[in-house]
């Protein structure tokens, strides 16, 4: 395991180890098979789920284990070292319970979610659109209300786990006029005419299934309004300020793995008589990798620990996720270049890391746009 080690105590390290020890078993042998074809391995979610770390963010009341988040990310960067995109999915489909409580849901709704999850339904987190990605206001998606129903309308893209979903929560537009303060958040069951589009073919995380989410006059419950109409952009929101944190447990395993690789190789790599790791130039290059991976890992769970105190994230947010994925995409690249033309070929992981990183800069707001965020708050800061 990592040096996330020296963190945890007994039954967190113990939790971890198991996890890391069924992907191993069950994932690691065909990982390289699966991201040729791209297809996602319900059996092994279903492992996972079996030995308890499904719904892991789920309140104990509600048949959760209702682990916090540093137990949490140290489960998943295990998982993430074997494949990041199978662990982004996974926590995806089950961890999105914070919304419920970020809005004060009412009982029901969270007992229907969470029994629904903790039976095996995978979820679905819809808010980006075709002109609204960073730009999340700029959705056009609505939700009209109509008696005791509403009915949406609209397309999401590049929604995770979109066609695998059975449960997906939805963001879209009760009342226009109000901008942001007309956005509202409802949770729509697939079997109430929810329709996939295409699936994307992307560069890399090809584990990590990614699709169109069609929404054409489906109809739901008014009682699956999430919270209060109008409200769902500050739950949208608060979600991304937490998920900027937690989602780059996912490159940090890939930061990890690539490093684990590349030391491996260069201890076995002769040239000029010794390992390559004996030239100077490499170790040291080596040497950097792992500082860049020791302070991601840092940032990680400092910001990890401070969610799980209820702490203020402010600039802690934007700025995990972009040191993070920076890290996890200057590692990668720097392991193909410690294993040189070998670390190019398909054959070996590397090069498949490096394309899973890339990603990790662009979604849950670019880094561009996660440095505008902490531009904001220190602007507001007094």
């Amino acid at each position: 395991m990592s040096s996330t080690n020296i963190l945890l105590n007994e039954e967190q390290r113990e939790l971890a180890e198991l996890a890391a020890q069924i992907v191993k078993t069950e994932l690691a042998p065909r990982v390289a098979d699966l991201d040729k074809t791209g297809e996602f391995p319900r059996d092994v979610l279903e492992t996972l789920r079996d030995a308890g770390f499904y719904g892991m963010s789920i309140p104990e009341k509600y048949g959760g284990l209702e682990l916090d988040y540093t137990t949490q990310m140290a489960i998943y960067e295990e998982i993430a070292k074997v494949d990041a995109g199978f662990s982004f999915n996974f926590a995806l489909a089950s961890g999105e319970f914070g919304i419920f409580e970020e809005a004060n849901a009412p009982d029901y709704l969270r007992k229907y979610y969470a029994d629904r999850i903790m039976a095996g339904s995978i979820c679905s987190f819809c808010l980006t659109e075709a002109q609204a990605g960073s730009d999340a206001a700029n959705i056009l998606t609505t939700a009209v209300r109509e008696g005791d129903e509403y009915v949406l309308n609209g397309t999401k893209c590049f929604i995770t786990n979109g066609a695998l979903a059975d449960l997906f929560l939805v963001f879209a537009y009760t009342d226009k006029s109000k901008g942001t303060k007309g956005i509202s958040a409802f949770l729509v069951e697939k079997e109430r005419g929810v329709q996939i589009g295409k699936t994307e073919d992307k560069m890399g995380l090809k584990l990590s299934v990614t699709s169109e989410v069609i929404f054409a006059n489906v109809r739901i419950p008014a009682s699956h309004l999430i919270g209060e109409e109008g409200r769902g952009f500050i739950y949208a929101m608060k979600a991304l300020e937490k998920g900027r944190v937690t989602t780059m447990v996912h490159a940090l395993g890939i930061a990890q793995a690539a490093m684990d690789t590349a030391l491996a190789y260069s201890k076995v790599r002769v040239t000029f008589g010794k390992p390559i790791i004996k030239h100077q130039g490499l170790a040291f290059l080596l040497a950097d990798m792992q500082k860049r991976i020791d302070a991601a890992r840092a940032l990680l769970y400092y910001a990890a620990a401070a969610i799980d105190r209820g702490l203020p994230l402010g600039t802690l947010s934007p700025s995990a996720k972009i040191f993070i994925s920076e890290t996890a995409m200057s590692v990668t690249t720097d392991a193909v270049q410690v294993m040189g033309g070998y670390g190019y070929m398909k054959e070996y992981p590397v090069e498949k890391l490096m394309r899973d990183a890339k990603v990790f800069s662009i979604f849950e707001g670019t880094n561009q746009i996660n440095l505008m965020v902490s531009a904001g708050v220190l602007e507001r800061m007094r």
